[in-house]
């Protein structure tokens, strides 16, 4: 998948070779939707609000953060937000899996784990949206299901629609799988209820960043550090997410010399893949840390980031829930 992906993001004979591979693709999509549209594939309704947030590419686009501050926001108003997705990654033989922040990620997955930790929220992980977002409702009463990912999982029906775009790499070649990134075709986002984008918007989008909140010892959550305290340094870069080049630029960007170590998304860590021979400090994303906090040395750290959209985000949001929540 990573020799493909070089070819995503730009028009070479390779991507120009899968083309009829990537037509017949979204003409499935396509057909996909209109069936759930026609109700031969049944879309099931939660009696609560449902809030998807998704994209259309492969890949991480910050999803997960906006999440994260999509529950606190909630929350803030008095709501009780429950998270479901998918739990890629995870082993589990049976689910739904009510995530706690000391489960397994290679059980639950990466990002379930994450979410549980830092969300505050009741996490169900299950590759069957619906019922984990059952689950949620029978065990913890929540009054609004966020899901992390999940844009086309359409059996899960939904009230909004936010798809996070990638501000850097955007829709690659403009392709569908497996001849670019795009699970389905652009003009999908004529139909989602918002298009947030990390970095520079562009027009008819709303914007979001991810601002770094310092650094966290990976095996003591309760040692922070702060960025500028190590600026100028040398460090070794560890990312396994769908886009380890925008981690390695963000560190660049605090003033750090980089040595990159990049994995697949989801990669399970062991201990030989963040160990070096020098005393070099490492630093990971937040993803990476929650698989690695067993064999992570004192100088293991992940930076820590928070998604802050604009406003008119929030605005939208809960202009919608008010809406939905009134009738």
């Amino acid at each position: 998948m990573h020799w493909l992906e070089q070819h995503w993001y730009r028009f070479t004979p390779v991507s120009l070779l899968l083309l009829p591979v990537s037509w017949l693709y979204c003409l499935l999509m396509l057909l996909r939707r209109v069936l759930y549209r026609l109700g031969i594939f049944p879309s099931i309704k939660l009696p609560v609000p449902v809030i998807v947030v998704g994209n259309l590419t492969v890949g991480g686009s910050g999803k997960t953060p906006l999440v994260l501050w999509l529950a606190s926001f909630l929350r803030e108003k008095g709501l009780r937000p429950g998270i479901v997705l998918r739990g890629y990654g995870g082993s589990a033989a049976d689910w739904p899996h009510g995530v706690t922040p000391q489960h397994d990620p290679d059980v639950v997955g990466d990002e379930a784990v994450l979410l549980a930790r830092q969300s505050e929220c009741p996490v169900a992980a299950d590759p069957d949206r619906v019922r984990g977002a059952q689950y949620l409702l029978r065990e913890h009463r929540c009054d609004v299901i966020l899901s992390d990912d999940g844009l086309q999982h359409l059996r899960l029906a939904r009230d909004m629609e936010i798809a996070v775009i990638d501000g850097a790499r955007r829709f690659g070649n403009g392709h569908c799988l497996p001849a670019g990134p795009l699970r389905e075709p652009a003009s999908r986002l004529r139909d989602v209820s918002l298009c947030v984008t990390n970095g520079t918007p562009q027009a008819g989008e709303l914007g979001m960043a991810l601002t770094e909140t310092g650094l966290c010892r990976v095996n003591a959550p309760e040692s922070w550090a702060s960025v500028g305290s190590i600026k100028g340094e040398t460090v070794h870069a560890v990312a396994g997410i769908g886009n380890p080049a925008r981690f390695f630029a963000q560190l660049r960007r605090l003033g750090l010399q980089v040595i990159e170590h990049p994995f697949p998304d989801h990669h399970r860590y062991a201990a030989q893949d963040i160990r070096f021979p020098d005393n070099l400090a490492v630093i990971m994303t937040q993803k990476d840390a929650v698989k690695c906090e067993r064999f992570a040395g004192d100088h293991v750290w992940y930076l820590a980031v928070e998604a802050r959209p604009d406003a008119r985000v929030g605005e939208e949001v809960w202009q919608r829930l008010k809406e939905k929540l009134r009738g």
